[in-house]
């Protein structure tokens, strides 16, 4: 939708998207589809260049992969039905708020660098525990395992974003639905989008 307030955004906007819902959608051309973690490779400007991944080989996924590796990849993040109860008006319509990024991208299978696919997804998932895991406890279990999971790249063709996050809501009836909203990720996500417009009132 040009001209769309939900079509605005910034490039740290889907990195930080990709980092809090890793957990995402991938589809390969020929249908078949699986849910799968992916980890963000950015370049100095902050655009997403490579999505990097791994599966079992026995999903259906890897097949589909191997054939052909153009993928559409759907990452969900924060929503939330919106009732007219959280904006504190009866006469007001009731709206779904979310936010999603939609890529088109070549994935190239690496068995080779599965081991470092691994731990590129441990290191990010990890890394604000008090006491991060490691692969290595999994001692001699690890080669086992490996020996199932291919590692990939996704390079990225396009990115298609959408922040649908109260942008078009008046100043009071926003901060009415931020203050009764329950969901915290929800909150800050539509916080972050309206950041300037609450800072100035």
């Amino acid at each position: 939708m040009p001209g769309s307030p939900f079509a605005r955004y910034e490039p740290h906007d889907v990195r930080d998207l990709i980092a809090d819902f890793p957990l995402a959608w991938v589809r390969a051309e020929g249908g078949e589809a699986s849910l799968l973690p992916l980890i963000g490779v950015f370049d100095q400007a902050g655009a997403l260049t490579e999505l990097i991944g791994h599966l079992a080989l026995s999903n259906p996924l890897h097949a589909a992969l191997a054939k052909c590796g153009r993928a559409t990849i759907l990452f969900m993040g924060p929503q939330g039905y919106i009732s007219p109860s959280h904006a504190g008006r009866r006469n007001w319509g009731p709206t779904w708020n979310y936010a999603q990024a939609r890529i088109e991208a070549d994935i190239r299978l690496e068995p080779e660098h599965t081991g470092q696919a691994l731990d590129t997804l441990i290191e990010c998932v990890e890394r604000d525990k008090p006491e991060p895991w490691s692969a290595d406890e999994l001692g001699e279990r690890y080669g086992q395992l490996i020996r199932h999971i291919a590692g990939f790249r996704a390079r990225i063709i396009s990115v298609e974003a959408r922040f649908k996050l109260g942008q078009d809501e008046d100043l009071p009836t926003l901060r009415t639905i931020l203050g009764k909203l329950k969901d915290p990720a929800l909150v800050k996500w539509m916080t972050r989008f309206n950041q300037k417009r609450l800072d100035l009132a």
